[in-house]
């Protein structure tokens, strides 16, 4: 595809993001990136873009000395979390941004493309050899066949590091953990990320948790729920989440911290 690799413009766990022409950018899969999880992300992203979800057109696919790149439209702004952190908005207008989008999520129809979330767990967990402890993985599977998952679109990676707010409103990007389940999943990723994990790498822990809260209620309140019901509903799914971010190598520091909650709700489940 016709374009060049220009100036690293971000960077994650698994890829960096460069120009790549104008209004584009490539992003670029490290080297040693499995290559499932690029060639994943880049067939979620068409699939849920084509099912009129809030995800960016791929414009094409590349290979640059071994590394396998996907372009996209360059979404120009800060992201959700440099938003507020500038205090350009408040903590409630960040979680209300942040819940507004994962709704327009759960109203994508499902592509058929998307696993169902047991299917998924299942295929990175055999992929992920002895990453976890057998009876972890053994007694994740079974809590998901035990809560039967709905056939919804969930993102499963939502925080406002993933939401560029761009002029013409804000864009969620990494749609690698694109499954099939019910929309308490994400809201049960997005508590995790924010009240446990986010709370543990900033100076002030009380701000994501208080984006956290805001996300919580906005959502019950858009998706004419309590906060209550909402609650109880994400619940069960607190330990699949902490098991994904496990499969995912995220901040080693917590990996026991997860585990032993991951274990503590296996056996209140049993």
């Amino acid at each position: 595809m016709q374009g060049s690799l220009g100036e690293k413009i971000g960077e994650g766990a698994f890829a960096d993001v460069h120009a790549w022409a104008p209004g584009q950018v490539v992003k670029l899969f490290k080297a040693g990136a499995p290559r499932r999880v690029s060639w994943w992300e880049a067939r979620m992203i068409r699939a849920v873009f084509a099912a009129g979800g809030p995800a960016p057109e791929v414009l094409g696919e590349v290979t640059l000395e071994g590394r396998f790149g996907i372009v996209l439209p360059r979404l120009d702004g800060p992201t959700l979390l440099q938003h507020y952190r500038s205090g350009a908005i408040t903590f409630e207008q960040a979680g209300a941004i942040l819940a507004t989008l994962c709704l327009a999520v759960h109203k994508t129809p499902p592509p058929p493309d998307v696993l169902p979330l047991r299917d998924w767990m299942d295929g990175t967990l055999r992929l992920s050899g002895s990453m976890l402890p057998k009876h972890i993985a053994t007694g994740i599977l079974a809590l998901i066949e035990r809560l039967s998952p709905g056939d919804g679109l969930c993102h499963t990676d939502l925080h406002p590091g993933n939401v560029i707010m761009t002029a013409e409103g804000p864009r969620l990007i990494d749609w690698t953990g694109t499954v099939r389940a019910p929309a308490a999943l994400d809201l049960a990723s997005a508590h995790v990320l924010l009240s446990e994990i986010a709370p543990e790498l900033v100076d002030n822990p009380q701000r994501p948790r208080a984006v956290n809260a805001a996300v919580q209620s906005e959502y019950a309140r858009l998706a004419g729920m309590s906060p209550a019901a909402l609650e109880e509903a994400m619940e069960p799914y607190l330990p699949i989440v902490r098991v994904f971010l496990l499969l995912g190598g995220a901040v080693p520091a917590l990996r026991e911290r997860l585990i032993q909650r991951v274990e503590a709700a296996l056996r209140r489940e049993d």
